[in-house]
């Protein structure tokens, strides 16, 4: 998210793809509301279905699910070829000059370098590297050099032209061309582009390639870094920002530092040389990651011990992701499991497996508000409890409103929340029964054990006096950082140091609980409603990490002079002396040592602070598992050939064993129509809250499926019949909602159905129902394993 909800009222247009704001983000489209009001702003909506947001749309553009980079190549290859980039930004502020490695190809789907391994495939990124001259980097500002990452785009994204672009994605050339021309209107300076998506672009084996597509867009339309602008990620809960800054991926640590490798990082002098980067903010990570480990082990981190380094557990290079989790679950490898706040029963791929390899375990711990379907999973339909030996400990916990501490939303701000009433009966806070759990494994390891240090030593101090719950502001003070000679709080991340002198539990947290001297709150906690731009920036609201920026990347705002592209959008400005600022500038505009105003010729070729080029990345040479750039891949079940290759599905996709392993083969007529999951305003997730909830349940109670009018006079279905969707994996019941909300795409000239399945349903609850991700597939992203819910084959009947 590079921007946030409040900027969003200076947009000009907005391309909407992957996501129904109107449903699952409300808030959002109150700012949208207030684009068009103001600005006249108009809205593009690419969905499978007509949403709710479709129907405020100006275009809605229908997509076949799972050909969304297709979909956004056609745009880039409109504005090339028509040359409506924004050239002064792409040429000062990307990577379109850099000259690649000869050695480079692509050729029928496949970039240069994928290799194979014990039959599993994989790139080997050697050919992708820039030509270098010593320490510096081959470039052509020309961008005519046919090795330049411009040239190499542009001959990679010819291939998208509209014709092919709506045989692939099913999208009506006339629509489609509307599209391209109002988006790519765009790319220039007194205009602003916002491109919002959801789980609709990241739920796919290509996912992350997914989300490259959109910043190469933006990127060449000069929108990021600008007011109105940006890539923005609408997060599916209130803190899943939170819980990934707080390195809940597990090959993370917090504040997206890399995890230590068992293999690679013998020691914190290995993990520092191979994890710092010469150029780019991360150069900082040593300041970063000994800060943490003092924040963690105290007194005990030191410099002679490499600051309790060899304490922290480490990474074994494994996939160790939900997928493979659960694949080493259900062949018997995982003895316990902890299910904290989640659902997987439900809302796990092939969640029928999933629920089934529950009982491989000997205990599992479940840590929610209600009896989910992971609670009870050994009572679920078709299962004899007394066949089940696992043990399910139930830890009733509190609501978000029954609990105090902060959360950090979509556009990055952390904001706290106070506790607004007591939870009811035994539940307690999730802090609580993290402290009393470690407590108990520490008593446990007091009396031995075979490698106790970590445990006994760790810093854990945050008990009150009198008080059952812990201070949670204590964690809080210990994630913004402090001097470790005598507490203070550290204002900013800037101060931390290598030396052992600070401590910081998250770096880019630093400064949440600073307090402000004329607010005097922690800025957290503040609830000034200032804001002298008139942009929407409300500096003195929250917190927005990292240090307070509203807009990441705002250096791209001004053209290398230091002049704002658009002056009624200013964020940042050289006025000849100095920087004037509406919003934290995000990169270095002065001396750290005499405080002295940095020229802007200087910043400007350091624009992109946290890439180690300083520069936007329309190419990626390193960071992507399946390429330098986006390819369209058919989904891994896909009614259709790749019309664009021979090259079928990404071949590096992230499969599993056993019974994961079930996927329809491309073009089954046992499995005709393209399936997709969605969300919906009434229901929250798995359900496992709503469904328990009288009111909404008795506005949603009923799991269904939508097909389209056309499709149910095929099978002669009525609205409301009880039909049976069934997938390669199995098959649920549920009823039909015929609504013309959602049509049959003519795909490469064939008609194609898309049946489309809320997946907030159980067996639990005031209203159960069928599990829609019985259904879906075990297949991943390869660089995030995200799984592939959004695009599968199934069949459907009336029951």
């Amino acid at each position: 998210m590079t921007n946030s909800f409040t900027d969003y009222k200076n947009s000009d247009v907005f391309l909407i793809i992957g996501a129904n704001p109107a449903e699952n983000h409300p808030q959002v489209m109150r700012f949208i509301g207030m684009a068009r009001e103001k600005r006249g702003a108009k809205v593009i909506v690419v969905d499978p279905r007509f949403t709710k947001t479709a129907s405020k749309a100006d275009i809605y553009a229908p997509i076949r699910p799972g050909t969304d980079i297709a979909f956004l190549y056609g745009i880039i290859n409109y504005a090339l070829e028509n040359n409506l980039y924004f050239h002064d930004y792409v040429v000062n502020y990307t990577n379109a000059s850099y000259l690649i490695s000869p050695d480079y190809s692509f050729n029928d789907g496949v970039f240069s370098g994928l290799v194979e391994k014990d039959g599993v495939l994989s790139y080997d990124t050697k050919s992708w590297q820039y030509q270098m001259d010593g320490d510096s980097i081959r470039k052509d500002p020309t961008l005519q050099n046919p090795n330049c990452v411009f040239q190499i785009l542009k001959r990679h994204a010819a291939r998208y032209d509209i014709k092919t672009v709506c045989k692939i994605t099913g999208t009506p050339e006339d629509v489609f061309r509307k599209v391209c021309e109002l988006y790519c209107s765009t790319g220039k300076p007194d205009k602003a582009g916002n491109l919002i998506y959801a789980m609709g672009i990241t739920q796919h084996s290509y996912g992350s390639q997914n989300v490259r597509a959109t910043a190469i867009l933006q990127l060449l339309l000069g929108n990021i870094g600008i007011a109105g602008g940006g890539v923005n990620a609408q997060r599916g809960e209130s803190n899943v920002q939170g819980s990934t800054d707080q390195a809940m991926l597990y090959h993370y640590l917090p504040g997206y530092n890399p995890m230590f490798n068992a293999a690679a990082h013998p020691t914190l002098k290995d993990y520092i040389e191979k994890e710092t980067p010469k150029t780019s903010y991360w150069s900082n990570r040593p300041k970063f990651i000994i800060s943490m480990l003092k924040a963690w082990f105290g007194e005990k981190a030191t410099k002679e011990n490499d600051f309790c380094f060899d304490w922290v557990p480490k990474h074994t290079g494994k996939d160790h992701s939900h997928m493979a989790i659960f694949q080493a679950m259900a062949e018997g490898k995982i003895k316990g499991f902890f299910a904290w706040g989640q659902n997987p029963a439900v809302g796990g791929p092939l969640a029928s497996a999933e629920r089934k390899a529950f009982e491989n375990l000997d205990w599992m711990v479940v840590v929610d508000l209600f009896e989910t379907e992971t609670a009870a999973f050994w009572k679920r339909p078709g299962a004899n409890p007394a066949d089940i030996k696992t043990e399910v400990f139930l830890l009733p916990t509190a609501f978000s409103y029954e609990k105090e501490g902060t959360v950090a939303n979509s556009s990055r701000w952390i904001q706290w929340r106070w506790k607004a009433v007591e939870p009811p009966g035994q539940a307690k806070s999730d802090l609580w029964i993290a402290d009393r759990l470690m407590k108990a494994i520490r008593k446990e390891y007091q009396a031995g054990g075979k490698f106790p240090e970590p445990i006994l030593n760790m810093v854990w101090n945050y008990d009150t006096p009198g008080h059952d719950e812990p201070d949670i502001t204590k964690v809080a003070r210990e994630m913004n950082g402090y001097m470790v000679a005598d507490g203070t709080l550290l204002d900013s991340f800037a101060k931390l140091k290598d030396d052992g002198s600070t401590a910081c539990g998250i770096w880019i947290y630093a400064g949440y609980m600073y307090v402000d001297p004329q607010l005097k709150v922690p800025a957290s906690q503040r609830r000034s409603r200032e804001d002298k731009s008139g942009l929407g920036i409300f500096p003195k609201w929250a917190f927005a990490w990292p240090a307070n920026r509203r807009i990441v990347y705002n250096r791209n705002s001004c053209d290398p002079s230091g002049r704002p592209w658009d002056p009624n959008r200013m964020l940042v400005s050289w006025d000849g002396t100095q920087w004037i600022t509406n919003d934290v500038p995000d990169f270095t505009f002065k001396d750290a040592n005499t405080g002295a105003f940095i020229p802007p010729e200087v910043s400007a070729a350091n624009s992109f602070i946290m890439n180690v080029e300083g520069q936007g990345r329309l190419f990626a040479p390193t960071g992507m598992k399946d390429g330098p750039l986006p390819e369209h891949y058919e989904p891994v079940e896909s009614p259709v050939k790749n019309i664009l290759s021979k090259q079928q599905n990404n071949p590096v996709a992230a499969r599993y064993r056993g019974v994961f392993a079930k996927v329809a083969q491309p073009g089954t007529a046992e499995f005709p129509y393209i399936a997709t999951t969605h969300r919906l305003v009434e229901h929250y997730q798995s359900g496992a809250v709503t469904r328990c909830c009288p009111t909404l349940t008795e506005l949603m109670p009923e799991m269904f499926v939508t097909i389209s009018p056309g499709l149910a006079a095929k099978l002669g279905i009525q609205p409301g019949d009880t039909v049976v969707v069934v997938s390669a994996r199995g098959e649920i019941k549920c009823k039909a909602n015929v609504m013309p909300i959602v049509k049959p795409l003519k795909v490469n000239g064939s008609e194609t159905e898309i049946v489309c399945l809320p997946w907030h349903w159980g067996y639990q609850g005031l209203a159960p129902g069928s599990t829609a991700n019985d259904l879906t597939p075990a297949v991943g992203d390869p660089n995030t394993m995200i799984p592939e819910y959004k695009a599968f084959l199934c069949n459907i009947r009336k029951a």
